[in-house]
């Protein structure tokens, strides 16, 4: 298990760097995920293959870093979030190339007209059958998107916490994610991706005494509406990589336990999980309690899973249930990373923190397995 003393330097500094092209001389499974290595040894191979890669984008000339030059422009306005902006393109793109021996993954140039693009935050709306009327849910599309008509994306999944809604996370006050999403696009750290805010309550709605409940229940099939059903719409909607390893959930506090609840119950939809001061046992019972819950599945789902866990050092409420948890994971031999930062249950600490599960999400995307 990583030490939960890492600090954020330490987390960064071991990242992948998505400016350039990673290459591995075999398949990224043999290197890490499925090789029986624990994390730390993982995260040294995956070093060692990055500087040998650099060695060979050198010597012959396979790849080079793009010449772009990407910053954050802060509005003067309090009002109005934060732009990304380029001298010479709107966006680097997620993109894929492979062959039996070499898998290349890079983030590239794909438009010299458009100098600014501005993140979007909207809802949207569709009908659903399994919860029997009007839903809602928020989207981020990724810069670059109208102007690329044939690129696909990666998809993450946030899901709100207790007394939250769809747009909790990206309200100024609370998880203010265009600023952060913005920062991680600027330094490449995140590939352009399709952001979606779930609305997590049932049919009773949300009131200031009850949390949402991200299950299959008397009250709504609130776990099957997103980890299935609203699933398809984004299919539907946007230009999505299909495969579950290009798609992750996350969630905050009763949203950090519903992402990983819903995740293990839709391994065909999702293969990365992460949970920010969530708990592992809820009191609907064990089929909705991920600590064991995850017991059951088949070790084929656990190989495929890599799942990001932290918690505040004075978060009484899931310090503990996180630590009993990754010790579970560890057992199972589930790639899992779970950190400890200062901090309490609170939206400051959520803000802080979500840098560090995307990059981690990031780290995911880069390794995922080829698509058969």
């Amino acid at each position: 298990m990583i030490q939960e003393s890492r600090t954020t330097e330490d987390y960064s500094a071991r990242k992948i760097n998505l400016s350039w092209v990673v290459l591995a001389t075999a398949h990224p499974v043999a290197l890490g995920r499925n090789s029986g290595l624990g994390r730390e040894e993982q995260v040294m191979t995956y070093k060692q293959v990055g500087i040998i890669g650099a060695a060979l984008i050198t010597l012959t000339g396979l790849a080079c870093k793009p010449a772009i030059s990407t910053t954050v422009s802060q509005s003067n306005s309090e009002q109005q979030e934060p732009i990304i902006s380029s001298s010479s393109a709107t966006s680097k793109l997620y993109s894929e190339q492979s062959n039996s021996q070499l898998k290349v993954l890079q983030l590239k140039q794909t438009s010299d007209t458009v100098a600014e693009v501005s993140l979007n935050y909207k809802l949207e709306t569709f009908n659903s059958r399994v919860m029997g009327g009007k839903r809602t849910y928020g989207v981020v599309l990724p810069p670059g998107y109208e102007e690329n008509p044939t690129q696909r994306y990666p998809v993450i999944f946030l899901l709100h916490g207790g007394h939250g809604t769809p747009t909790s996370w990206f309200e100024k006050e609370k998880g203010s994610a265009v600023t952060t999403l913005q920062k991680l696009y600027a330094t490449d750290t995140l590939p352009p991706s399709i952001i979606i805010t779930p609305d997590g309550y049932d049919q009773r709605g949300t009131t200031g005494l009850r949390d949402p409940e991200y299950i299959d229940g008397p009250n709504g099939k609130i776990a099957t509406h997103i980890g299935n059903e609203l699933v398809k719409v984004v299919q539907s909607r946007y230009r999505t990589l299909p495969a579950p390893n290009y798609w992750a959930i996350g969630g905050l506090s009763s949203g950090g336990w519903g992402a990983i609840n819903i995740g293990l119950h839709n391994t065909n939809n999702f293969s990365i999980l992460f949970s920010h001061s969530g708990y592992f046992r809820d009191k609907s019972g064990s089929r909705n309690s991920p600590i064991d819950l995850v017991r059951t599945l088949s070790p084929q789902k656990r190989q495929n899973l890599r799942i990001y866990l932290d918690a505040g050092k004075s978060d009484s409420f899931s310090l503990n249930q996180n630590r009993q948890f990754s010790t579970t994971l560890k057992q199972l031999k589930i790639a899992t990373v779970m950190r400890e930062f200062p901090g309490e249950h609170s939206w400051r600490y959520w803000r802080q923190h979500l840098t560090d599960s995307l990059t981690f999400v990031s780290e995911q995307f880069v390794w995922a397995p080829e698509e058969k």
